[in-house]
């Protein structure tokens, strides 16, 4: 009981910093799913808590949605995806936690070299890009340190990205959890500590429509930084004990 406090609590600020950033929900929350539940139920949750979160954010922004740029992103990721997650459930469980916590930690930097070239793609740009990223939505828990910035350097900001990257993403998560449940993956019981943990983390997604708002886009990008340091850090942490 005292766990699953933990989780709810946690959940609900995942929730709040991911409708504010588009991304973070996974990695806030995981390092706690992991204590309270376990490496190899951990991902399968999250996989089932990341479908919640992405459709509450696609219910906040509806209207901001570019479908286009979505179907570009499906169109790679949704087979690549597939593809990963097979490959997943076949890895040692220590050595995706350490390749994750070193992948987040070098996204930062990387993606502030990608924004100072001021790089922008087009519908060809994120076909590729859903399909790198789609086979690495299979294998690791959560890529949001990268559709984040492909998706803004197609050239969307605030309420029109959060919803599109959440579209686009919601598309490589079922493909994903389909395949998990293929594998036998997804018993019920899992499908269930996902809805739960999911349901704080839509109410803290709903509550961050209304600070998006109001928010900057530099204070934005440094939010984002933060979320992937602190993640980064403690999936190494986690990895090493």
């Amino acid at each position: 009981p005292m766990s699953y406090a933990l989780v709810l609590a946690v959940g609900f600020v995942a929730g709040t910093v991911s409708g504010i950033v588009g991304t973070g929900a996974t990695v806030i929350l995981l390092p706690v799913l992991v204590i309270v539940f376990g490496p190899r139920e951990a991902v399968p949750i999250m996989a089932v808590v990341a479908l919640m979160s992405n459709f509450a954010k696609i219910t906040s922004w509806w209207r901001d949605i570019d479908w286009r740029a979505v179907a570009a992103y499906a169109l790679g990721g949704v087979p690549a995806a597939a593809l990963g997650a097979r490959t997943l459930l076949v890895l040692p469980e220590n050595s995706v936690e350490l390749a994750l916590g070193l992948f987040f930690l070098a996204m930062v930097p990387g993606r502030r070299w990608l924004a100072s070239r001021n790089m922008t793609i087009g519908f060809g740009g994120l076909v590729i890009a859903g399909a790198v990223i789609g086979f690495l939505t299979g294998i690791v828990v959560s890529t949001g340190p990268l559709s984040v910035p492909t998706f803004a350097a197609y050239g969307l900001v605030k309420g029109a990205f959060i919803a599109t990257e959440a579209a686009g993403s919601l598309a490589l998560y079922i493909s994903k959890a389909v395949t998990f449940r293929q594998f036998g993956a997804l018993p019920t019981d899992i499908v269930v500590k996902g809805l739960i943990t999911g349901s704080s983390v839509m109410a803290g997604t709903y509550l961050a429509r209304l600070i998006v708002e109001r928010l900057s886009v530099a204070a934005f990008q440094y939010m984002l930084d933060i979320v992937m340091v602190v993640s980064g850090l403690a999936l190494l942490w986690q990895a090493l004990h």
